[in-house]
């Protein structure tokens, strides 16, 4: 029997009238129709409340010289995505009045399919096939992109890399991906990349370098020039004996660390020894005798050097 509760009261009203008293015994208790709902896309009394959307990232290795990360640097990147056509302003229609009521679901948006469940049948409510949901279609198509509502553009954004940024570090612009008039854009993300120095490799906060010297440079000592990252000049002196592989460790001289004010990793420096490949006869007669720097006095102090470092290299070709 039909109450007076039922007859005041749309919703129950029309409840009744599609699956009678039994569906308002369901309704008192729970909602039976819910799983129905979640198979068959379902929304309105029986369904969900949609969420929206958020479309997918765009993700950019992002290209940046050694010497900008060790400086910090700002510049502007132009990046391609899809935007919201600015003729018909996402509704793919040619003008206003090409957008009209879908007549598939009436302007509603939904429709009623049949389910049959063992002896049951059930009338389940789900999103129209021809509108997408919409309740409207387009008569005729923007012409400027061609109904899709979007077309490809680009985005301008201002990069700013800070100093000492570490590789991979991600930079993220939210919402500023690909435009849909269904879909809340979703993030460009853009992650460092280093590109190789030729001076300097980067690992972690520190640097690493390589200088060769010469056989005399490396046993009499040296004085060298490494022209660092910011033009200054860094000067490495040394006074003792420089064997190959040597490394000298060089405080503060580093990258500087990301987020920490007036604080650097290490510079390192490893040094290749230059030996020579030929000695002159003269030489060669030293070292087959295998004076020692004291008891030889010579004009050419380089060339005895030589045989000193002949005598314990037997790579080393004499002619």
């Amino acid at each position: 029997m039909v109450t007076y509760e039922i007859l005041v009261d749309d919703e129950k009203r029309s409840i009744y009238d599609r699956y009678g008293e039994e569906g308002l015994k369901g309704e008192k208790q729970h909602n039976p129709f819910d799983i129905f709902a979640q198979f068959f896309g379902g929304s309105g009394h029986f369904g969900h409340q949609k969420t929206e959307q958020k479309g997918p990232n765009i993700s950019i290795d992002l290209e940046v010289d050694l010497k900008e990360i060790y400086l910090g640097t700002k510049f502007d990147i132009d990046v391609s995505k899809q935007v919201i056509c600015e003729h018909c302003g996402g509704s793919g229609a040619k003008n206003a009045n090409d957008v009209v009521k879908c007549s598939a679901c009436d302007g509603r948006g939904m429709k009623y399919v049949k389910q049959i469940m063992g002896a049951n049948i059930f009338q389940i409510q789900t999103t129209c096939d021809v509108c997408g949901g919409k309740g409207k279609i387009v008569k005729t198509k923007c012409p400027h992109c061609q109904g899709k509502k979007v077309r490809r553009g680009s985005e301008q954004l201002t990069v700013n890399i800070e100093k000492g940024m570490a590789e991979g570090e991600r930079i993220i612009y939210e919402k500023e991906g690909d435009e849909s008039p269904d879909i809340i854009p979703g993030d460009i993300i853009l992650t460092l990349k280093t590109i190789p120095h030729p001076v300097f490799v980067r690992k972690g906060d520190n640097l690493y370098t390589k200088e060769t010297v010469t056989l005399l440079e490396a046993l009499t000592g040296f004085e060298k020039n490494i022209t660092h990252l910011d033009d200054r000049i860094v000067t490495i002196r040394r006074d003792k004996v420089t064997r190959p592989g040597f490394v000298e460790v060089i405080a503060g001289e580093g990258m500087p660390r990301y987020k920490s004010k007036n604080q650097h990793g290490n510079l390192y420096v490893e040094f290749t020894v230059l030996f020579p490949t030929s000695l002159d006869e003269e030489v060669k007669i030293v070292g087959e005798q295998k004076f020692t720097f004291e008891m030889i006095s010579t004009s050419t102090f380089q060339k005895i050097i030589w045989v000193q470092i002949a005598i314990v290299s037997p790579n080393i070709v004499i002619n």
